[in-house]
């Protein structure tokens, strides 16, 4: 668990040359109070820089730096984990980044970028993207975990659940694979040259045992079959060379073609489904409203049914164009991988002329070798002892490139294996499914503290399904700012309870921007107030909001900003 302390600044955004200090273990609650653009946001803003390096907001880094002074900008946020103290110094110009442990500093033997990679996977366990799911909530540039997209929803609770390493573990492994595949490809190209090395040592070792004119005959004959084989590689390397490089191009046209229908095909049934959508939405109002909202015009029965029944009508058109699509689409995908087998095909094709073509060097450079054996065999018979000990330590490389070879393969079956159970299909996905009980459960209950009774569900891809008490099935977007609100604070807590769980991304920070000043009503600020109140022992909750007459009375202590001298400055 990260126990924050403290953050103070200086230069930072409209704050001046001295330091703005805020305990943040101080007390439970704690209001931060001011007029706009007094600077009650730059506390989330500091230590967004202070841990990550960005500020919370989109703000650019050289706008950071307070326009009067323009230098000398500093963040420091003083934090433990695991009963060791830290402390993050960020500064720009000049342009400062320090991490101290129990007083001491960490050494920065490598660049920032790895330096803030140590801190956010060694230290913090917590990235800027579950920084602003567990610890942040309500501000402009905040997205909610139900508006960002899918792979992000998942890595969020990856972080939360501690399974990330998992992610980390299949990329160092992918990245070992590769270097054995290298391996023994390189390995097996040696093997390759070994044997012919070693059967034209056997045949130089025989040639300086008994040289004589039958020898010099068999070699002539040696070089008339090589020369054979070369002419049936080139026979063959034309035989399916011919046409071929057309053949691929039209392949290669006819396979983009065919993935651009794909792509056509599919943004038409994406557009038929959102068109049902807004037919279904549509049809929804007519079977809600007597009335319409916006002219206040009574609306008959006669008129909902002849609508309702126009709508179904254009519903079951649209239904059938897509089973239509759906069909076209099957077969569009049926020919697309049966242009990928005629390419596999062509590009066999290519592989055997290329391995043609490495057959006639070898058997080129052969035939050399033999003429100019046939040229020193007039009576020279060599240093067979020499030849020997050069076969022998051909055998002995062969043995250990052997060795070598089924040392990475084994290895390489025994990573295939562990390959699979670290996919996302794989351990995370399980681990994932154990808790979806245990979130969605959270989620709910948060949702009836907060009076909004909806049966909300998430999926293990993180899409949700929510059912009203009559069973109608909604999603997010659905949902009124309030409402969604409501569903966005039930996640908020949700995410700080499973990760004090997993002990992975828990904090005992809390910040609420604005949260109260957007769109809940009376109930729902009540209710949150509630939530806040029940936290556990251990959490501070900074509230920064402009209804200090209203709130007040409802948290222990208060932050008061406010601009002296066109400085930020607090009380």
């Amino acid at each position: 668990m990260i126990e924050f302390k403290s953050c103070k600044w200086k230069n930072f955004l409209s704050t001046g040359n001295e330091f703005t200090n805020i305990q943040l273990d101080k007390e439970p609650t704690t209001l931060i109070v001011g007029a706009n653009g007094a600077g009650k946001s730059t506390l989330l803003d500091a230590i967004s820089f202070g841990l990550f390096g960005k500020p919370h907001r989109d703000i650019k880094k050289d706008q950071m730096i307070n326009s009067i002074n323009k230098k000398g900008t500093v963040v420091e946020v003083e934090f433990d984990v695991g009963g060791q103290s830290f402390r993050i110094y960020r500064g720009i110009k000049p342009n400062k980044f320090e991490i101290y442990q129990n007083g001491h500093q960490i050494n920065q033997a490598s660049n920032a970028r790895d330096h803030q990679k140590y801190l956010e996977q060694n230290i913090l366990k917590l990235n800027h993207k579950s920084f602003h799911q567990v610890v942040v909530l309500g501000s402009s540039s905040f997205i909610p975990f139900m508006q960002l997209p899918t792979w992000t929803r998942r890595e969020v609770i990856e972080d939360l659940l501690d399974i990330n390493i998992f992610s980390k573990m299949n990329g160092l492994l992918k990245e070992r694979n590769n270097k054995i595949k290298d391996e023994l490809i390189d390995i097996t190209h040696r093997l390759d040259l070994n044997k012919t090395k070693t059967d034209s040592q056997n045949k130089y070792i025989k040639d300086l045992q008994g040289i004589n004119k039958d020898m010099i005959e068999q070699k002539e004959l040696s070089i008339k079959d090589h020369k054979t084989e070369i002419l049936e590689y080139f026979a063959n390397s034309k035989k399916l060379g011919k046409n071929l490089t057309n053949e691929m191009d039209i392949n290669a046209k006819t396979n983009s073609k065919i993935s651009d229908n794909i792509s056509q095909l599919n943004s038409k049934d994406y557009s038929n489904k959102e068109a049902i959508k807004g037919l279904v939405k549509e049809a929804r109002f007519y079977e809600d409203n007597d009335h319409c909202p916006t002219c206040d015009q009574n609306i008959d029965e006669e008129t909902k049914a002849s609508k309702l029944l126009s709508l179904g009508k254009t519903a079951g058109s649209m239904q059938s164009n897509m089973n239509i699509l759906k069909k076209e689409l099957d077969a569009a995908i049926v020919d697309l991988n049966e242009n990928k087998k005629i390419m596999q095909k062509l590009q066999n094709r290519q592989i055997k002329i290329n391995s043609n073509n490495d057959a006639v060097t070898i058997l080129q450079k052969e035939i050399d070798r033999i003429q100019n054996e046939i040229k020193n065999l007039s009576g020279q018979t060599g240093d067979v002892k020499v030849a020997k000990r050069d076969l022998e330590t051909l055998r002995l490389e062969k043995d250990k490139c052997t060795e070598r070879k089924l040392t990475y393969v084994e290895e390489r079956t025994y990573n295939e294996v562990i390959g699979e159970m670290l996919k996302d299909t794989g351990i995370k996905t399980k681990v994932i499914k154990q808790y979806l009980p245990v979130m969605n459960r959270l989620i709910n209950n948060y949702l009836q503290v907060l009076d909004f009774f909806v049966a909300f569900h998430l999926d293990e891809s993180f899409n949700e399904t929510i059912r009203s008490r009559h069973r109608d099935s909604f999603n997010y977007a659905s949902f009124s700012e309030g409402e969604k609100q409501r569903i966005d604070l039930a996640l908020l807590f949700t995410w700080r309870q499973l990760a004090k769980m997993k002990n992975s991304a828990s904090s005992n920070l809390l910040i609420l921007d604005e949260t109260f000043d957007s769109s809940l009503d009376v109930d729902g600020i009540d209710n949150l107030t509630k939530i806040l109140n029940t936290l556990e022992e251990g959490t501070n909750v900074f509230i920064i909001s402009h209804k200090g007459d209203i709130l007040e009375n409802k948290f222990r202590s208060k932050i008061e900003f406010y601009k002296d001298r066109n400085f930020s400055k607090i009380r």
